[in-house]
């Protein structure tokens, strides 16, 4: 018997929507074998107890051991996090002579320093229906430990509680950062801040501030007020504001790393004091995005001085070991073009521009290191004359970060980790450090130091960042943190579902700020029929959107583009319950009709939106996308109505859907349908059907 179309989405609406959805998720959890613990990163070691530890008002919290106010306030936070969760008003009761608790943190003594990198991060966490301890030889460990337990808080069937569970856990890599461009379109205070606390839910323990940029130069400079002042559109950092900053991560045993961009990728630096160059002035901002000429003169004893005197400042803020010198796309057409810089080659036994910028690296770093400082920068700057205690940040890949550790450089990979290439999590997560390293000895093995995230902000705004980092950093953090054996990505969209609520209630708005943007982009009507849209598109990945328009610094961010999410959850729910439908298991007839009633919900959805559309001066760019969700559902259910059938379709229908599907498959307004790959196999299946 064939199920007809049905009106089911018309009646249902978004609610109904939703709930149809949940259905979804829970047939595609049900496939997922896995451990039942709801955490990212997923710990070392886990072995499950019997029972739950209930939480309630009388939730309390003993130190014992090692007093630092680090700890107090830590517990306190958890105290917070956990009256956010449960809704509960329960006080922060956090004491060192309390004989009965809740939970009890045991911590060995002090960190080694205030900014020590590779400090101790493990802890174990033993969780009963009386209560827990948590045990770490340090408060790095302590905070990691309690990001665990903050994962661990859920609703029951009789109310808040904490699943009772041993857990072993420590980091695999001592390096787990994420990058967060404040140049190219500036990110206030607090958008660092709310990202510091979801860095520390996921456990990461780098922020690596890009600082200076050729769109602006982000930081105040008593010595060189010149950098900020002309350098920037009045948005920077003061050293307050960076002393806040840093005070706050480290609350959170998060290092704060600088970056400013040298030689090349200088325009900001050089607006202000063109010298640097050899320039006579006439320099402006950068307002678009891409490789510039402007660059440092490193021939010039004046830009060594210059820089001598801007570092001693900016050490004095930045108390980190590493500082980052950037060090990517010089592209040396100024170098080219100076006769000083051709002599000074000449001169010097020089081969090249490359040889030039090594020079140049060199010099910088002995003057990083008299301020005790480690040198980082991208992995152009790798060069036998490298200074060896130079860390390499690698954006070109694996090999290239194999490479520097076969030479007995440091390195951390970012290449696979640009969240601003939108992406899957699946993607990023099934990305390693060492993936490019099958043939490292084990020393070289360890000087790869880990991973950092990227988050450039050519196209993102303090209202959009957050979506374009999160949830998707959870899964990089997890690559970083748990043991190289946890891989099952099915196990880990799973988990983040848990862990991106988890994140929204931190204060995060990534979720927050979705139906606001639309309610903008929908004006005076409801935002229903948008919102189906919107949830089955992604926007272009990696440099898509700079080949469709010219984009500014001042170019608005306000398009459905924008408001889109990097991964549709819609979209790969609807994939694997079209997988399910086409198994031929049990579920497949059940999945079969719930496909069907999604498809014919998605159908007819154009009729509402279009005179949304009509409405709104921003939308109408994306109708053409609109109509094309209508036909390829129209093509679904046509599709599993010859599946139902068991007979082929015919030769001419299965040529003018493949060419629809193609057609759908170009990018409209920035956008592509996610739900094409799913349309794909239903009619590929159609298409296998014989007589």
């Amino acid at each position: 018997m064939i199920t007809q179309p049905t009106e089911i989405g018309r009646r249902l609406g978004v609610a109904g929507c939703s709930a149809l959805f949940a259905a979804i998720w829970a047939c595609a959890g049900s496939a997922v074998a896995g451990p039942k613990i709801n955490v990212m990163p997923l710990p070392e070691r886990v072995k499950p107890v019997a029972g739950s530890l209930v939480i309630d008002a009388e939730f309390k919290i003993a130190i014992r051991g090692h007093r630092e106010s680090r700890i107090e306030r830590a517990a306190v936070r958890l105290i917070e996090t956990i009256r956010t969760l449960t809704g509960i008003p329960i006080e922060s009761h956090v004491g060192y002579n309390y004989r009965r608790a809740t939970l009890v943190i045991e911590c060995g003594g002090p960190c080694e320093t205030r900014h020590a990198f590779g400090e101790d991060e493990s802890h174990t966490l033993e969780i009963t229906p009386q209560g827990a301890t948590l045990r770490a030889a340090n408060p790095i460990g302590v905070l990691r430990g309690l990001a665990t337990f903050a994962q661990l808080v859920e609703t029951s069937s009789e109310g808040f509680a904490v699943t009772a569970t041993n857990i072993d856990d420590r980091p695999r890599f001592p390096w787990r950062g994420l990058l967060i461009d404040v140049c190219r379109h500036w990110q206030p205070m607090a958008v660092i801040k709310r990202n510091l606390d979801g860095m520390a839910a996921v456990k990461l323990n780098v922020l690596h501030l890009h600082l200076s940029d050729d769109q602006a130069f982000r930081v105040g400079s008593r010595q060189f007020p010149r950098l900020h002042r002309d350098g920037s559109d009045g948005h920077f950092f003061t050293a307050g504001d960076l002393r806040e900053i840093a005070s706050y991560a480290y609350d959170r045993g998060i290092r704060v790393v600088p970056e400013f961009d040298m030689p090349g990728h200088t325009t900001s630096w050089l607006v202000g004091y063109p010298d640097l160059a050899g320039s006579s002035g006439g320099i402006t901002l950068e307002t678009t995005w891409g490789v510039f000429d402007g660059c440092f003169d490193p021939t010039r004893e004046e830009l060594y001085s210059f820089l001598d005197t801007f570092f001693e400042e900016m050490t004095a803020t930045f108390r980190d070991p590493f500082f980052h010198i950037g060090g990517d796309e010089v592209n040396g057409v100024l170098w080219d073009k100076s006769a000083t810089v051709r002599s000074f080659r000449k001169r010097t036994g020089l081969s090249d521009n490359r040889d030039l910028q090594a020079h140049f690296n060199k010099r910088v770093s002995v003057l990083l290191e008299k301020r005790g400082r480690s040198m980082i920068g991208w992995d152009e700057i790798l060069h036998p004359d490298l200074p060896p205690g130079t860390v390499i940040q690698s954006w070109r890949g694996g090999e290239s970060l194999a490479d520097a550790a076969r030479r007995g450089f440091r390195g951390i990979l970012s290449n696979g980790y640009y969240l601003d290439h939108l992406q899957p999590a699946s993607f990023h997560y099934q990305v390693d450090p060492l993936s490019g390293g099958d043939d490292l000895t084990p020393d070289e093995r360890a000087l790869v130091l880990g991973g950092e995230a990227c988050m450039w902000s050519e196209y993102v705004t303090p209202e959009t960042i957050d979506s374009r980092i999160w949830p998707r950093l959870a899964a990089i953090a997890e690559r970083l943190w748990s043991p190289g054996s946890v891989t099952d990505v099915d196990d880990m969209y799973r988990r983040l579902v848990h862990v991106n609520r988890h994140l929204d209630m931190l204060g995060l708005r990534h979720r927050a700020n979705y139906v606001p943007m639309l309610e903008r982009l929908s004006g005076r009507h409801p935002v229903d029929a948008l919102r189906v849209l919107c949830d089955v598109v992604e926007p272009v990945k990696n440099y898509g959107r700079s080949a469709a328009r010219r984009y500014t610094t001042t170019t608005p961010l306000n398009r459905l583009v924008d408001a889109a999410r990097p991964e549709s959850q819609s979209a790969r729910r609807f994939s694997v319950l079209v997988d399910r439908a086409l198994s031929g298991g049990a579920h497949g007839q059940p999945d079969r009709v719930l496909a069907r009633h999604w498809l014919d919900f998605w159908r007819n959805n154009h009729g509402a939106l279009a005179v949304v559309i009509r409405d709104s001066f921003l939308l109408r760019e994306i109708e053409p996308l609109s109509r094309e969700l209508a036909s390829l559902s129209a093509v679904g259910i046509e599709a599993l109505d010859f599946l139902e059938r068991g007979a082929p379709p015919p030769a001419t229908w299965s040529t003018a859907q493949v060419a629809l599907l193609e057609r759908a498959g170009q990018p409209q307004a920035e956008l592509t349908l996610a739900i094409i790959p799913a349309i794909q196999k239903l009619v590929a299946a159609a298409g296998e059907i014989s007589d």
